[in-house]
């Protein structure tokens, strides 16, 4: 079968009080006061920005080929908690990954990633018609790999010396997918993590 060529543009989107909105520069103070929110930039095995990089980090979200960036937005009272990103974009195989995601420690634990998540995974298979979205996380993010498993995502495996992070350290990195058929049910299975989560 032939693969549906996607586009992935831009767009809004938001659900169970958590906005996802085309990131800018005018996110820049908000990120800045989100990472500071457990000081996220000492984490050895994340992205997230040192405070006096984190103009250069929005400019290098937007300017990266194949990458459509998000500020995660408290729908109530307009707090950035964070950002997330569809990336590696490949348009004529109907391929996105969902990547570069990190919240305040506030709202790590809640119904924000999995909400996130739920909006990005929506977005990409019911209107834009992806065929698979991947992810992929440090081999020694445990806690990403957990999070991803708990979504339903299948491991592909380990691309081994594939990375250099922020300390100079080569990380090994796990890959993991959702394809179109599996989608039904990992839909349904997360608004029962989420309606869980709310009782």
């Amino acid at each position: 079968m032939t693969p549906v060529k996607v586009a992935v543009e831009p767009v809004t989107l938001e659900f169970n009080g958590v906005r996802l909105e085309p990131l800018t520069l005018e996110h820049v103070d908000g990120l800045r006061a989100a990472a500071a929110d457990g000081q996220l930039w000492n984490l050895r095995v994340t992205s997230v920005p040192e405070p006096h990089r984190t103009q250069a980090y929005v400019h290098t979200a937007l300017e990266t080929p194949n990458r459509v960036a998000f500020a995660v937005v408290d729908s109530s009272s307009g707090a950035v908690l964070g950002t997330t990103s569809y990336h590696d974009i490949l348009p004529e195989i109907g391929r996105v990954e969902i990547g570069y995601t990190w919240y305040a420690k506030s709202v790590q634990r809640s119904h924000v990633n999995t909400s996130c998540k739920l909006l990005l995974l929506s977005h990409a298979f019911d209107t834009l018609g992806c065929a698979v979205v991947g992810f992929r996380t440090d081999n020694f993010n445990h806690a990403s790999q957990a999070a991803i498993e708990r979504l339903g995502a299948k491991k592909d495996g380990v691309i081994r010396h594939h990375f250099a992070r922020r300390d100079g350290t080569v990380r090994d990195t796990v890959m993991y997918s959702i394809v179109r058929g599996e989608w039904h049910e990992i839909k349904t299975h997360l608004h029962y993590l989420l309606t869980r989560h709310a009782n």
